[in-house]
C-alpha cells in the first residue's frame, strides 16, 4: 500500500556519521543518505546495502530479498 502524497516520503532523522545504520524496510531513499552503507533486515538476518543514485525515490526494502532463489535438485546418475 502506498503512503499517501500530502505526507510526504517516509523520513526520519539519523546519524549519517555512522556507517552501518539500520533502516527501515519502507524508509524511502533520499539524496541525503546516498553513499551511506546500512543495514536492513530481511526477516532472518541483517543485509548489508550500500546506497546509490540509482535508488533515488525507492524504498530500501526493494533491495533486499526476503526468500531465498528456488534451485531444482540435482538427480543422480545412475551407471
Amino acid at each position: 500500500m502506498k503512503r499517501s502524497k500530502w505526507k510526504g516520503p517516509f523520513v526520519k532523522k539519523y546519524y549519517l556519521t555512522e556507517k552501518f545504520a539500520v533502516l527501515p524496510r519502507n524508509y524511502e531513499v533520499t539524496s541525503k543518505i546516498v553513499g551511506l552503507t546500512c543495514n536492513v533486515h530481511s526477516g532472518r538476518t541483517f543485509v548489508k546495502l550500500n546506497i546509490t543514485d540509482e535508488m533515488i525515490g525507492h524504498k530500501v526494502g526493494e533491495f533486499v530479498p526476503t526468500r531465498e532463489r528456488f534451485v531444482f535438485k540435482k538427480k543422480k546418475r545412475k551407471n
